[in-house]
């Protein structure tokens, strides 16, 4: 815990690495194993500083390196961002699950010697996936620390066009009601090379 009064306010804990590693070997097949690993979504809705999400992000990261071939990396890699989504209440927690997240793409990267600085499209991608999925806001009550809904994108691979993805907007409350998705309440974006996505534009739909 960093203090006495945020566990008091907020409930604040923070789960123990040795244990967030026991609970992901309960779901090793899909996040690391099983078909279709890398777009296998995990949502983690009381994110802290991110140590439930950055653990998701090595296993997937370490399972790309080892099954698929390294000129994929680039591309997969951000595919496994957006498949990873986190909600935390505190401001401070949450700049950090965004830091670490985003220095962790790039420490993959560059230790295989792709470039991934500031200036690249695959950083840029990388820290718009993760701004996109994980955001500031209130589990319970599915709104954002501005009392808006809180607001997710679906991210999938668009058939027979191999790295390309489009995104489909809708709220948390949505997952909650029988009626499933409210795509439909938002505008859609133009499919767009994942490395690009933070280029990506709404269409008139």
């Amino acid at each position: 815990m960093k203090s006495r009064q945020r566990v008091k306010a907020h409930g604040e804990v923070f789960t123990p690495r040795h244990m967030v590693e026991q609970m992901l070997d309960l779901v090793h097949e899909d996040l690391e194993a099983g078909p279709d690993f890398v777009d296998k979504t995990f949502l983690e809705p009381a994110a802290g500083d991110g140590n439930f999400l950055i653990a998701i992000l090595r296993r997937k990261l370490r399972a790309i390196k080892k099954q698929l071939p390294p000129e994929s990396w680039p591309t997969e890699s951000l595919f496994a961002l957006a498949s990873i989504y986190g909600i935390e209440l505190l401001e401070d927690n949450h700049q950090d699950a965004r830091a670490v997240m985003l220095a962790d793409f790039h420490g993959f990267h560059q230790r295989h010697g792709t470039p991934c600085g500031p200036e690249t499209d695959l950083h840029q991608a990388a820290a718009f996936l993760i701004a996109t999925n994980i955001v500031r806001g209130n589990t319970l009550t599915s709104r954002t620390a501005a009392g808006e809904d809180i607001q997710f994108s679906w991210w999938h691979r668009v058939e027979g066009k191999p790295g390309e993805v489009q995104r489909d907007p809708f709220t948390l409350a949505s997952l909650r009601d029988d009626g499933g998705f409210d795509f439909t309440v938002y505008n859609a974006y133009t499919a767009c090379p994942i490395e690009k996505v933070h280029e990506q534009e709404k269409t008139d739909g």
